[in-house]
């Protein structure tokens, strides 16, 4: 097949990043789920290198009830005159990426503490049972009972559960939005008012569809993740049997791409990079929910792969935590 022409690339910054590490170098050897996990946790931990803590921003752990009895952590990130506020104040669940199967609160307690200080919104963060130990719907259940635990709680939180968001990057996105669909299926009220989106990992079939040998793309030179871990990935969650099968009966939960009616949703920000396996399959998601006359608000940014963070403080990503920020603040009014 004759290489197809186009004018794709990374923007400079970002270029001069991924040169010192020589590149992505194509499909990385077979992991051991360990490995996978330790690589990935590695990554994040260097994405959020370039937030540095905020002392001012206090954590403190509590815990809920699963869907099943289990019980999962829950931290609440706040500072101190939002602890004592007497007025109902906006906060955020935070549900953070690995791709299903890694990360864990710890690893985004800098972000989180920078996004508290920037937005002056508290924030809840998750700490939700991962595939493969545990599959769907441990994960989403778990994102779930926290966000009813906030508003069950909403009086000792000083929380306003009428300004409610749910955030997530890449895996934590995707659950965002299957939460979303959860609370308007189980007629959470109040309703949640906003889903933040970042680089969203929401359907399981494209990504099989990417790795099949057959495929030919330019973003195949450009991406950093490989197609065999989100293959890997996906199949944690939803198993061999169903996972990248268009035919196969996969809860719209766990991937949300799949779910039939987008109408009734919390208004969306979804952003990806211009260099993300997960590019098109936001861009359909955004459209179905613009479709479904809910507001959205999508940025696309160029010469960028999915975690574009990992290469520092440089201005796109400078430019898409001032865009994170101002959706979070957006919550409040």
């Amino acid at each position: 097949m004759a290489a197809q022409k186009h004018n794709l690339k990374y923007e400079p910054e970002f270029a001069a990043f991924w040169a010192k590490l020589a590149g992505a170098g194509g499909e990385i050897p077979e992991q051991s789920l360990e490995e996978l996990r330790e690589a990935n946790d590695t990554f994040m931990r260097t994405m959020f290198a370039q937030f540095t803590p905020v002392p001012s921003v206090i954590r403190t752990k509590h815990s809920t009830k699963s869907y099943d009895g289990a019980e999962i952590d829950v931290y609440r990130y706040a500072t101190e005159e939002q602890r004592s506020s007497k007025t109902p104040l906006p906060a955020v669940l935070h549900i953070h990426g690995g791709g299903m199967m890694g990360g864990s609160v710890e690893i985004f307690k800098p972000y989180i503490e920078n996004l508290v200080d920037r937005s002056g919104i508290q924030f809840f963060a998750v700490e939700y049972r991962l595939a493969p130990e545990n599959p769907h719907p441990a994960p989403v259940e778990d994102s779930y009972a926290a966000l009813k635990w906030i508003i069950d709680n909403a009086a000792e939180f000083n929380v306003d559960a009428t300004r409610l968001a749910v955030m997530g990057d890449s895996a934590g996105a995707g659950l965002s939005a299957g939460v979303s669909l959860l609370a308007r299926d189980r007629g959470l009220q109040p309703p949640l008012k906003k889903q933040i989106l970042v680089y969203p990992m929401l359907d399981d079939r494209t990504i099989f569809a990417y790795h099949a040998p057959e495929y030919q793309s330019p973003l195949k030179e450009l991406v950093i993740l490989n197609t065999n871990t989100l293959v890997r990935c996906w199949e944690y969650l939803l198993g061999k049997d169903k996972a990248g099968k268009p035919e196969a009966d996969v809860s719209p939960y766990a991937a949300p791409s799949r779910a039939k009616d987008l109408s009734g949703l919390p208004a969306a920000y979804i952003e990806v990079g211009n260099l993300d396996w997960f590019r098109d399959e936001s861009i359909d998601y955004a459209k179905r929910l613009s479709d479904a006359h809910t507001e959205v608000e999508l940025h696309i940014l160029p010469g960028v792969p999915h975690g574009f963070e990992v290469a520092g403080a440089i201005s796109t990503a400078k430019k898409a935590v001032d865009l994170r920020v101002d959706a979070i603040k957006a919550i409040a009014h």
